[in-house]
């Protein structure tokens, strides 16, 4: 497990992650034939662009409660970077939300160790209520995976999901990062509704493709996932996620 490309690509998990209402918007799908490329390698053409209005939900952020505001005497989630610690946390977390694919307690633990400059822990009264984890593919330095974001019901309403990756792209590990990717299942709201105004805030163009399809990759147990990419945007504009 030494080599961290390896390790990127075999701890990534299979499916998207966020649950927290349901809206619609515009999005922008790209047709194949200018060059997008995944984390995994893959690079994609386009040539057209066509826009719609579709009923979309994200696919790496869960907050069953995003659309219920926050009351004024709660406090405020605080951010930091994750530490070894903190691995059985987030694996606890992570179980206690059904929407999500579990992961082994040893992939937390190297995502709050190996991972740690490019993972959050999000925190309110002691109690661990956010997760971010996401990594820079070796052979993209200009790029962020969002692999899994988990925000509980306690925290519900501060934008947190947001302010996670806000949290992360603003670190110095992030200072070459212009494009931030991450894969959603065409029928995951909540995480295409996050994205989308990711992208707002970012000024930044968002671009979709099939990545891995039904039949073919998951033996029709899994929907298609689509490759999702913001950018390219200015280091500067990242401070806009930041603030709750």
């Amino acid at each position: 497990m030494a080599d961290t490309e390896n390790i990127s690509a075999r701890l990534t998990p299979r499916k998207p992650l966020i649950s927290y209402g349901r809206s619609q918007f515009p999005v922008t799908i790209m047709t194949p034939s200018a060059n997008f490329i995944t984390p995994l390698g893959l690079k994609f053409s386009f040539n057209k662009l066509t826009f719609g209005s579709m009923i979309y939900g994200n696919s790496a952020l869960f907050d069953a409660g995003a659309l219920h505001r926050q009351t004024a005497s709660a406090p405020q989630a605080s951010i930091r970077a994750p530490i070894s610690t903190d691995g059985s946390k987030v694996w606890k977390l992570i179980g206690a939300t059904s929407a999500l694919d579990d992961n082994s307690l040893y992939c937390n633990l190297l995502q709050s160790t190996h991972f740690a400059a490019t993972c959050a822990i999000a925190e309110q009264d002691g109690k661990v209520v956010g997760w971010l984890s996401g990594y820079i593919p070796p052979e993209q330095p200009d790029t962020y995976f969002v692999w899994q974001v988990c925000v509980s019901d306690a925290a519900r309403g501060q934008g947190l999901g947001r302010r996670l990756i806000g949290d992360v792209l603003a670190r110095p590990v992030c200072r070459a990062v212009t494009t931030l990717q991450c894969t959603i299942t065409h029928d995951n709201e909540p995480s295409w509704g996050l994205f989308k105004a990711i992208a707002r805030k970012l000024d930044a163009q968002l671009r979709q493709v099939e990545l891995f399809e039904k039949d073919a990759h998951f033996d029709g147990l899994h929907d298609s996932e689509y490759a999702v990419s913001i950018g390219p945007f200015s280091p500067e504009k990242v401070t806009a996620l930041t603030s709750a």
